[in-house]
C-alpha cells in the first residue's frame, strides 16, 4: 500500500468510523506526538481520541489533498462536526518509518463565519 493509501485508510478508519483503537495497526507504538495537547506514544493517541470521540461524536475529517514526498506526508483537511458547530482548516505532517507513522505535527485554523475574500481555503 502506498503511503497516499495508507494515510486515507488511517483518516477513514480512525477519524471518521471513530475507530481509536484502528490507531494500532498505522502507527509505530513510540508514535512521536509534536501536539501539545495529545501525549507521547500510540496509546496515548487512543486513549485522547477515545475521549474527543465520546464528546464530539459528528467529528469529521475530510481530505482535501495528499502531497507525499519520500518518507514524508502532508494532509490538507477540513474538521467539521466540531463542539460549537464551527469548522477548521487542519494541516498534518508525518514521518513513516518501516511503512508505520512514526511521527506527527499539525497546524489548526478555524474557518471564519465572514471571510475577507472569496478565495477558498481549500
Amino acid at each position: 500500500m502506498s503511503h497516499d493509501e495508507w494515510i486515507r485508510a488511517f483518516y477513514e478508519e480512525v477519524f471518521n468510523r471513530h475507530d481509536a483503537q484502528a490507531a494500532a495497526k498505522y502507527m509505530r507504538a513510540d508514535y512521536i506526538q509534536h501536539n501539545p495537547g495529545v501525549g507521547q506514544g500510540r496509546d496515548a493517541f487512543i486513549a485522547a481520541f477515545t475521549e474527543k470521540f465520546k464528546k464530539v461524536p459528528q467529528f469529521h475529517l475530510e481530505i482535501k489533498r495528499i502531497i507525499v514526498q519520500d518518507d514524508m506526508a502532508a494532509v490538507h483537511l477540513r474538521a467539521s462536526g466540531l463542539p460549537d458547530g464551527s469548522e477548521s482548516v487542519v494541516c498534518d505532517f508525518y514521518r513513516f518509518e518501516d511503512g508505520l507513522l512514526a511521527e506527527h505535527w499539525d497546524v489548526l485554523m478555524p474557518i471564519p463565519k465572514d471571510l475577507e475574500n472569496k478565495d477558498s481555503l481549500f
